[in-house]
């Protein structure tokens, strides 16, 4: 097997570390990850800038990019052939809930995904994060690799994955939580007398909703969430063409695909 790992928290990460570490056993590892963090980035691609990789050890490239842009040069540029999965994690700190719009994690998984690779999204829900606190995480991220490339994965998913932060009850289907947003922007001043702003500052916290990704994790089980790449929200065509049929010319023939 070749499978490609990355990252939104950098290639000196020890998450990523203990995942290459853990999955040697597989095959050829070959890491291509951001050269500095890059957490919560999003799926952003560089396109008005060149990108450099440097292969600091053998078979693991720093890249001066985003996620989605170590993904698209490992899969495009360095690797001589199609890598036969991607995974990206794993991540200090869990991606849950509406956080999955925001996560580097998710979206170079994300990627993979658009490129025609399995993937897999690896993060750890924890306040600690040295070497030996991913030993779980790790584990859990081989198996699933062992179970997808003999399953393979269906057409245009990918595979989200929480771990818990002590030593997993076990492994739940969950689908994507939801997010509770409280006042999260402080204003100041600096030492010049101007305005600044830190976003992300206030208490968030998760709807504690059972089956969703959140309440698997805080009962101390894995979570694992397929996410489709498309977004079409198909519970909602029937409704919203009856709106636009009052305001605007609608195809009488257009029917809405099946999800």
């Amino acid at each position: 097997m070749l499978i490609l790992l990355t990252n939104d928290d950098g290639i000196h990460s020890a998450g990523l570390q203990a995942l290459a570490d853990r999955l040697q056993s597989l095959g050829r590892i070959v890491v291509v990850a951001p050269d500095r963090e890059r957490s919560a980035i999003g799926h952003a691609l560089t396109l008005h800038a060149p990108l450099r990789a440097e292969e600091i050890l053998a078979d693991r490239w720093a890249v001066s990019g985003t996620p989605t842009d170590a993904v698209n040069l490992g899969i495009h540029g360095i690797l001589k052939e199609k890598p036969d999965l991607v995974i990206s994690g794993i991540n200090k700190g869990g991606n849950m809930g509406d956080d999955l719009t925001y996560s580097g994690t998710v979206a170079a998984a994300m990627e993979a995904t658009l490129m025609g690779v399995p993937a897999i999204a690896v993060s750890l829900s924890s306040k600690s994060f040295s070497y030996t606190d991913f030993a779980d995480a790790a584990g859990v991220a081989e198996q699933l690799a062992r179970t997808v490339t003999e399953h393979g994965m269906p057409a245009d998913t990918f595979i989200n994955v929480n771990v818990p932060p002590s030593k997993p009850l076990g492994v739940r289907l969950t689908r994507q939580g939801k997010r509770i947003y409280e006042d999260a922007v402080i204003e100041n001043i600096d030492p010049r007398g101007r305005t600044y702003y830190w976003i992300g500052a206030g208490d968030l916290d998760f709807q504690d909703l059972e089956g969703t990704d959140f309440h698997a994790v805080q009962h101390g089980y894995v979570s694992v969430t397929p996410l489709h790449l498309d977004l079409t929200n198909y519970a909602a065509m029937d409704r919203l063409r009856q709106w636009l049929m009052e305001d605007f010319p609608v195809d009488s023939d257009s029917e809405a695909p099946q999800a």
